[in-house]
Protein backbone atom coordinates (compact mmCIF):
# COMPACT_ATOMS: atom_id res chain seq x y z
CA UNK A 1 0.00 0.00 0.00
CA UNK A 2 1.29 3.44 -0.94
CA UNK A 3 -0.68 5.51 1.60
CA UNK A 4 -3.92 5.87 3.47
CA UNK A 5 -5.42 9.36 3.39
CA UNK A 6 -7.54 9.86 6.51
CA UNK A 7 -8.61 13.31 5.45
CA UNK A 8 -10.06 12.05 2.20
CA UNK A 9 -11.44 8.89 3.73
CA UNK A 10 -13.33 10.91 6.31
CA UNK A 11 -14.99 12.96 3.61
CA UNK A 12 -16.29 10.25 1.33
CA UNK A 13 -18.74 7.40 1.68
CA UNK A 14 -18.00 3.80 0.88
CA UNK A 15 -18.57 3.55 -2.87
CA UNK A 16 -21.85 1.87 -3.64
CA UNK A 17 -23.08 1.42 -0.06
CA UNK A 18 -25.65 3.95 1.07
CA UNK A 19 -25.10 5.14 4.64
CA UNK A 20 -27.48 6.40 7.27
CA UNK A 21 -25.11 7.72 9.90
CA UNK A 22 -21.45 8.41 9.31
CA UNK A 23 -19.51 9.26 6.18
CA UNK A 24 -16.54 7.42 7.64
CA UNK A 25 -16.25 3.97 6.12
CA UNK A 26 -12.98 2.55 7.40
CA UNK A 27 -11.78 2.14 3.81
CA UNK A 28 -8.86 3.81 2.10
CA UNK A 29 -8.85 6.00 -1.01
CA UNK A 30 -6.74 3.74 -3.22
CA UNK A 31 -8.04 2.37 -6.55
CA UNK A 32 -10.25 -0.70 -6.29
CA UNK A 33 -10.60 -3.72 -8.54
CA UNK A 34 -13.89 -5.52 -7.83
CA UNK A 35 -14.17 -9.08 -9.08
CA UNK A 36 -16.93 -10.32 -11.38
CA UNK A 37 -20.32 -10.87 -9.75
CA UNK A 38 -20.23 -14.51 -10.79
CA UNK A 39 -17.30 -16.87 -10.25
CA UNK A 40 -15.33 -15.72 -13.29
CA UNK A 41 -11.69 -15.49 -12.16
CA UNK A 42 -9.70 -12.32 -12.69
CA UNK A 43 -6.74 -12.42 -15.04
CA UNK A 44 -3.37 -11.80 -13.46
CA UNK A 45 -1.45 -8.75 -14.59
CA UNK A 46 2.32 -8.81 -14.55
CA UNK A 47 3.90 -5.80 -12.83
CA UNK A 48 7.55 -4.85 -12.36
CA UNK A 49 9.15 -5.39 -8.97
CA UNK A 50 8.31 -2.50 -6.65
CA UNK A 51 9.82 -3.72 -3.39
CA UNK A 52 12.78 -2.27 -1.56
CA UNK A 53 16.45 -3.15 -1.83
CA UNK A 54 18.71 -4.37 0.94
CA UNK A 55 22.08 -2.62 1.25
CA UNK A 56 25.33 -4.41 2.00
CA UNK A 57 23.80 -7.73 3.01
CA UNK A 58 26.38 -10.49 3.56
CA UNK A 59 26.26 -13.77 1.69
CA UNK A 60 23.65 -15.73 3.62
CA UNK A 61 23.03 -18.53 1.14
CA UNK A 62 22.54 -21.76 3.10
CA UNK A 63 24.01 -20.22 6.25
CA UNK A 64 22.31 -20.05 9.64
CA UNK A 65 20.29 -16.88 10.07
CA UNK A 66 18.61 -15.20 13.03
CA UNK A 67 15.09 -13.93 12.37
CA UNK A 68 12.64 -11.95 14.50
CA UNK A 69 8.92 -11.82 13.83
CA UNK A 70 7.19 -8.63 15.04
CA UNK A 71 3.43 -8.88 14.39
CA UNK A 72 0.85 -6.19 15.16
CA UNK A 73 0.55 -7.63 18.65
CA UNK A 74 1.18 -10.85 20.49
CA UNK A 75 -1.10 -12.92 22.70
CA UNK A 76 -4.12 -13.37 20.42
CA UNK A 77 -5.08 -16.55 18.60
CA UNK A 78 -4.47 -15.27 15.10
CA UNK A 79 -0.87 -14.22 15.64
CA UNK A 80 -0.24 -17.25 17.84
CA UNK A 81 -1.13 -19.23 14.71
CA UNK A 82 1.15 -17.24 12.39
CA UNK A 83 3.94 -17.58 14.95
CA UNK A 84 3.45 -21.34 14.98
CA UNK A 85 3.76 -21.42 11.19
CA UNK A 86 6.97 -19.41 11.35
CA UNK A 87 8.41 -21.75 13.99
CA UNK A 88 7.35 -24.80 11.97
CA UNK A 89 9.10 -23.50 8.86
CA UNK A 90 12.23 -22.57 10.80
CA UNK A 91 12.42 -26.06 12.27
CA UNK A 92 11.87 -27.65 8.87
CA UNK A 93 14.51 -25.47 7.22
CA UNK A 94 16.98 -26.29 9.97
CA UNK A 95 19.18 -23.25 9.48
CA UNK A 96 16.91 -20.57 10.93
CA UNK A 97 16.70 -19.33 14.51
CA UNK A 98 13.30 -17.60 14.65
CA UNK A 99 11.44 -15.93 17.50
CA UNK A 100 8.25 -13.86 17.78
CA UNK A 101 8.22 -10.71 19.90
CA UNK A 102 6.13 -7.57 19.90
CA UNK A 103 3.63 -5.32 21.68
CA UNK A 104 0.67 -6.69 23.62
CA UNK A 105 -1.68 -4.20 21.98
CA UNK A 106 -2.00 -2.97 18.40
CA UNK A 107 0.14 0.13 18.82
CA UNK A 108 2.33 1.27 15.94
CA UNK A 109 4.73 3.26 18.13
CA UNK A 110 5.43 0.20 20.28
CA UNK A 111 5.82 -1.97 17.18
CA UNK A 112 8.37 0.46 15.74
CA UNK A 113 10.31 0.41 19.02
CA UNK A 114 10.47 -3.39 19.01
CA UNK A 115 11.77 -3.46 15.42
CA UNK A 116 14.31 -0.72 16.09
CA UNK A 117 15.63 -2.57 19.14
CA UNK A 118 16.16 -5.73 17.09
CA UNK A 119 17.97 -3.76 14.38
CA UNK A 120 20.32 -2.53 17.10
CA UNK A 121 20.79 -5.92 18.77
CA UNK A 122 21.42 -7.58 15.43
CA UNK A 123 19.31 -9.92 13.31
CA UNK A 124 19.59 -11.23 9.76
CA UNK A 125 15.90 -10.99 8.92
CA UNK A 126 12.73 -9.26 10.08
CA UNK A 127 9.17 -10.48 9.55
CA UNK A 128 6.36 -8.07 10.39
CA UNK A 129 2.62 -7.41 10.09
CA UNK A 130 2.19 -3.65 10.02
CA UNK A 131 -0.11 -1.69 12.32
CA UNK A 132 0.30 1.34 10.03
CA UNK A 133 1.72 1.08 6.49
CA UNK A 134 3.31 4.52 6.41
CA UNK A 135 4.45 4.98 9.99
CA UNK A 136 6.33 1.67 10.01
CA UNK A 137 8.18 2.40 6.75
CA UNK A 138 11.15 4.41 8.12
CA UNK A 139 12.23 1.74 10.61
CA UNK A 140 11.89 -1.00 7.96
CA UNK A 141 13.99 1.08 5.55
CA UNK A 142 16.54 1.44 8.33
CA UNK A 143 16.68 -2.35 8.57
CA UNK A 144 17.21 -2.66 4.81
CA UNK A 145 20.00 -0.07 4.99
CA UNK A 146 21.72 -2.21 7.65
CA UNK A 147 21.75 -5.29 5.42
CA UNK A 148 18.74 -6.96 7.08
CA UNK A 149 16.28 -8.85 4.88
CA UNK A 150 12.70 -7.63 5.42
CA UNK A 151 9.51 -9.53 4.54
CA UNK A 152 5.97 -8.56 5.53
CA UNK A 153 2.87 -10.70 5.91
CA UNK A 154 -0.79 -10.18 6.84
CA UNK A 155 -0.64 -6.34 6.75
CA UNK A 156 1.61 -4.54 4.29
CA UNK A 157 3.81 -1.46 4.51
CA UNK A 158 4.79 0.84 1.68
CA UNK A 159 6.39 -1.52 -0.87
CA UNK A 160 9.76 0.24 -0.92
CA UNK A 161 10.25 -0.38 2.81
CA UNK A 162 10.36 -4.18 2.51
CA UNK A 163 11.53 -6.69 -0.09
CA UNK A 164 8.45 -8.92 -0.25
CA UNK A 165 4.97 -9.11 1.21
CA UNK A 166 3.16 -12.43 1.68
CA UNK A 167 -0.50 -11.73 0.99
CA UNK A 168 -2.91 -14.18 2.63
CA UNK A 169 -5.47 -13.62 -0.13
CA UNK A 170 -6.06 -10.82 -2.59
CA UNK A 171 -8.09 -7.99 -1.15
CA UNK A 172 -10.81 -8.15 -3.80
CA UNK A 173 -11.19 -11.89 -3.20
CA UNK A 174 -11.75 -11.36 0.52
CA UNK A 175 -14.21 -8.57 -0.29
CA UNK A 176 -16.26 -10.76 -2.63
CA UNK A 177 -16.42 -13.61 -0.11
CA UNK A 178 -17.47 -11.27 2.71
CA UNK A 179 -20.17 -9.42 0.78
CA UNK A 180 -21.58 -12.45 -1.04
CA UNK A 181 -21.97 -14.37 2.21
CA UNK A 182 -23.56 -11.38 3.95
CA UNK A 183 -26.12 -10.92 1.16
CA UNK A 184 -26.84 -14.65 1.18
CA UNK A 185 -27.74 -14.47 4.87
CA UNK A 186 -29.22 -11.00 5.31
CA UNK A 187 -30.68 -10.13 1.90
CA UNK A 188 -29.85 -7.75 -0.94
CA UNK A 189 -31.23 -4.59 0.71
CA UNK A 190 -30.00 -5.19 4.25
CA UNK A 191 -28.61 -2.54 6.56
CA UNK A 192 -25.14 -3.57 7.72
CA UNK A 193 -22.38 -2.22 9.94
CA UNK A 194 -18.65 -2.81 10.19
CA UNK A 195 -16.51 -3.39 13.28
CA UNK A 196 -12.87 -2.85 12.30
CA UNK A 197 -9.62 -2.47 14.22
CA UNK A 198 -8.11 0.98 13.62
CA UNK A 199 -8.77 3.40 10.83
CA UNK A 200 -5.16 3.15 9.65
CA UNK A 201 -4.69 -0.62 9.72
CA UNK A 202 -3.81 -1.31 6.09
CA UNK A 203 -5.39 -4.67 5.40
CA UNK A 204 -8.73 -3.81 6.99
CA UNK A 205 -8.88 -0.49 5.16
CA UNK A 206 -8.13 -2.22 1.86
CA UNK A 207 -10.74 -4.94 2.44
CA UNK A 208 -13.40 -2.37 3.31
CA UNK A 209 -12.64 -0.28 0.22
CA UNK A 210 -12.84 -3.37 -1.99
CA UNK A 211 -16.06 -4.48 -0.25
CA UNK A 212 -17.63 -1.15 -1.13
CA UNK A 213 -16.57 -1.38 -4.76
CA UNK A 214 -17.79 -4.95 -5.10
CA UNK A 215 -21.11 -4.15 -3.40
CA UNK A 216 -21.64 -1.18 -5.71
CA UNK A 217 -21.12 -3.45 -8.70
CA UNK A 218 -22.97 -6.58 -7.59
CA UNK A 219 -25.20 -5.76 -4.61
CA UNK A 220 -26.06 -2.06 -4.96
CA UNK A 221 -29.00 -2.15 -2.50
CA UNK A 222 -26.81 -3.11 0.46
CA UNK A 223 -26.77 -0.21 2.94
CA UNK A 224 -23.85 0.68 5.20
CA UNK A 225 -25.18 2.10 8.46
CA UNK A 226 -21.90 2.75 10.26
CA UNK A 227 -18.27 1.72 10.65
CA UNK A 228 -16.75 1.66 14.13
CA UNK A 229 -13.21 1.26 15.43
CA UNK A 230 -12.51 -1.30 18.14
CA UNK A 231 -8.71 -1.74 18.13
CA UNK A 232 -7.81 -5.43 18.53
CA UNK A 233 -9.61 -5.42 21.86
CA UNK A 234 -12.21 -8.04 22.77
CA UNK A 235 -14.13 -5.94 25.31
CA UNK A 236 -14.21 -2.87 23.08
CA UNK A 237 -15.29 -4.96 20.07
CA UNK A 238 -18.14 -6.47 22.11
CA UNK A 239 -19.16 -3.03 23.34
CA UNK A 240 -19.12 -1.52 19.85
CA UNK A 241 -21.18 -4.36 18.39
CA UNK A 242 -23.68 -4.11 21.25
CA UNK A 243 -23.98 -0.37 20.67
CA UNK A 244 -24.70 -0.96 16.97
CA UNK A 245 -27.39 -3.52 17.81
CA UNK A 246 -29.08 -1.14 20.25
CA UNK A 247 -28.68 1.92 18.06
CA UNK A 248 -30.11 0.55 14.82
CA UNK A 249 -32.57 -2.04 16.10
CA UNK A 250 -34.43 -3.87 13.36
CA UNK A 251 -32.66 -1.82 10.66
CA UNK A 252 -29.45 -3.72 11.39
CA UNK A 253 -29.41 -7.03 9.56
CA UNK A 254 -25.71 -7.81 9.60
CA UNK A 255 -22.33 -7.02 11.14
CA UNK A 256 -19.02 -7.43 9.34
CA UNK A 257 -16.15 -8.27 11.69
CA UNK A 258 -12.87 -7.20 10.11
CA UNK A 259 -10.51 -8.82 12.61
CA UNK A 260 -10.08 -12.13 14.38
CA UNK A 261 -11.05 -10.32 17.59
CA UNK A 262 -13.99 -8.26 16.30
CA UNK A 263 -15.80 -11.21 14.70
CA UNK A 264 -16.20 -13.50 17.74
CA UNK A 265 -16.89 -10.46 19.94
CA UNK A 266 -19.64 -9.35 17.53
CA UNK A 267 -21.06 -12.89 17.53
CA UNK A 268 -21.11 -12.84 21.33
CA UNK A 269 -22.89 -9.46 21.29
CA UNK A 270 -25.52 -10.82 18.91
CA UNK A 271 -25.93 -13.92 21.09
CA UNK A 272 -26.35 -11.96 24.31
CA UNK A 273 -28.80 -9.58 22.62
CA UNK A 274 -30.93 -12.53 21.54
CA UNK A 275 -30.49 -11.58 17.89
CA UNK A 276 -29.19 -14.87 16.47
CA UNK A 277 -30.98 -15.43 13.18
CA UNK A 278 -31.91 -11.75 13.00
CA UNK A 279 -28.46 -10.14 12.77
CA UNK A 280 -25.96 -12.03 10.63
CA UNK A 281 -22.28 -11.94 11.56
CA UNK A 282 -19.83 -12.36 8.70
CA UNK A 283 -16.18 -11.85 9.38
CA UNK A 284 -12.57 -12.83 9.50
CA UNK A 285 -11.69 -15.07 12.43
CA UNK A 286 -9.96 -18.26 13.43
CA UNK A 287 -12.19 -21.33 13.40
CA UNK A 288 -11.57 -22.23 17.05
CA UNK A 289 -12.87 -18.82 18.17
CA UNK A 290 -16.02 -19.22 16.09
CA UNK A 291 -16.92 -22.87 16.68
CA UNK A 292 -19.32 -22.16 19.59
CA UNK A 293 -21.30 -19.65 17.51
CA UNK A 294 -21.30 -21.80 14.39
CA UNK A 295 -22.48 -24.81 16.41
CA UNK A 296 -25.45 -22.78 17.70
CA UNK A 297 -26.26 -21.50 14.16
CA UNK A 298 -25.67 -17.92 15.31
CA UNK A 299 -22.89 -17.64 12.71
CA UNK A 300 -23.09 -19.46 9.40
CA UNK A 301 -19.98 -18.24 7.52
CA UNK A 302 -16.46 -17.44 8.69
CA UNK A 303 -14.07 -16.10 6.05
CA UNK A 304 -10.33 -16.58 6.48
CA UNK A 305 -7.28 -18.46 5.33
CA UNK A 306 -4.94 -20.68 7.33
CA UNK A 307 -2.79 -18.30 9.43
CA UNK A 308 -0.40 -21.14 10.28
CA UNK A 309 0.26 -21.51 6.56
CA UNK A 310 0.63 -17.72 6.27
CA UNK A 311 3.39 -17.64 8.87
CA UNK A 312 4.98 -20.72 7.31
CA UNK A 313 4.97 -19.08 3.88
CA UNK A 314 6.44 -15.83 5.24
CA UNK A 315 9.36 -17.69 6.81
CA UNK A 316 9.97 -19.65 3.61
CA UNK A 317 9.96 -16.42 1.59
CA UNK A 318 12.42 -14.76 3.95
CA UNK A 319 14.77 -17.75 3.73
CA UNK A 320 14.52 -17.67 -0.08
CA UNK A 321 15.23 -13.94 -0.01
CA UNK A 322 18.27 -14.39 2.23
CA UNK A 323 19.53 -17.20 -0.01
CA UNK A 324 19.03 -15.16 -3.18
CA UNK A 325 16.76 -17.81 -4.68
CA UNK A 326 13.86 -15.31 -4.77
CA UNK A 327 14.81 -12.31 -6.87
CA UNK A 328 13.02 -9.30 -8.38
CA UNK A 329 11.30 -10.41 -11.56
CA UNK A 330 10.58 -13.96 -10.39
CA UNK A 331 7.00 -15.16 -10.88
CA UNK A 332 7.04 -18.06 -8.41
CA UNK A 333 8.77 -19.07 -5.21
CA UNK A 334 9.18 -22.50 -3.61
CA UNK A 335 7.59 -22.59 -0.17
CA UNK A 336 8.29 -25.98 1.34
CA UNK A 337 5.19 -28.12 1.91
CA UNK A 338 3.01 -25.42 0.32
CA UNK A 339 4.66 -26.01 -3.04
CA UNK A 340 5.18 -23.11 -5.42
CA UNK A 341 3.46 -19.81 -4.63
CA UNK A 342 2.75 -17.14 -7.23
CA UNK A 343 4.36 -13.70 -7.18
CA UNK A 344 1.77 -10.99 -7.92
CA UNK A 345 1.59 -7.17 -8.05
CA UNK A 346 5.34 -6.81 -8.44
CA UNK A 347 6.54 -7.83 -4.98
CA UNK A 348 3.76 -9.82 -3.32
CA UNK A 349 3.63 -13.57 -2.79
CA UNK A 350 0.07 -14.92 -2.78
CA UNK A 351 -0.83 -17.64 -0.27
CA UNK A 352 -4.09 -18.47 -2.06
CA UNK A 353 -7.84 -17.88 -2.19
CA UNK A 354 -9.94 -17.11 0.90
CA UNK A 355 -11.67 -20.02 2.59
CA UNK A 356 -15.18 -20.04 4.07
CA UNK A 357 -15.62 -22.08 7.26
CA UNK A 358 -19.14 -23.40 7.81
CA UNK A 359 -20.89 -25.83 10.16
CA UNK A 360 -20.08 -28.60 7.69
CA UNK A 361 -16.29 -28.13 7.71
CA UNK A 362 -15.18 -26.00 10.70
CA UNK A 363 -14.54 -28.94 13.04
CA UNK A 364 -11.88 -30.24 10.66
CA UNK A 365 -9.61 -27.30 11.62
CA UNK A 366 -7.81 -26.63 14.89
CA UNK A 367 -6.27 -23.17 15.15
Amino acid sequence: MIRISLALALSVSLVGLAHAASAWTGGDDLPTNPLACDATPASATSKPYDGGAVTGAPDRKGKPIKVVDVPKLIGIGYFNATSKGIADAAKELGNVDAKTDGPTKANIDEQITFIDNYITSGVDGILYAANDPVAIAPVLKKALSKGINVVGYDANSTPDSRQWFVNQAEFNGIAKAMVDNMVKESGEDAGVAIVTSTFTTPNQARWIAEMGAYAAKCHPKLKLLETVEAQEDNALSFSQATTLINKYGSDLKGIFGMTSVATPASAEAVTQAGQCGKVAVIGLATPNAMKPYVAKDCVKSVVLWNPVDLGYAAMQVLRATADGSLKPGDTKVKAGKLGELNVINGSEVLLGSPFVFTKENIDKFDF
